[in-house]
């Protein structure tokens, strides 16, 4: 019950931040926060996929644990190329 809660609470802070960094994209048109907005959201992504591992198909912690892992490492790379791009 506590990793749902703990999701749950990813996916709606995670969706916060992708939403204000894509309209921020949108007002401004730069593409560091294009890319700071796709990095959150891909690290967010990544919360989902280990929720629906863990809790509806039931995988292994680890295989959860790595996927997950996997997809933020992936999310926080595209956040980190977002502090480069002018």
């Amino acid at each position: 019950m506590a990793v749902i809660v703990v999701q749950t609470g990813i996916l709606i802070l995670g969706g916060l931040i992708t939403y204000f960094s894509f309209k921020a994209y949108r007002r401004t048109g730069e593409p560091s926060l294009r890319a700071l907005a796709l990095g959150f959201g891909i690290v967010t992504f990544g919360a989902i996929v280990a929720g629906i591992l863990d809790v509806v198909l039931q995988t292994d912690l680890v295989i959860g644990l790595l996927v997950d892992s996997l997809i933020t490492l992936v999310g926080f790379a595209i956040i980190t190329y977002s502090l480069y791009v002018e």
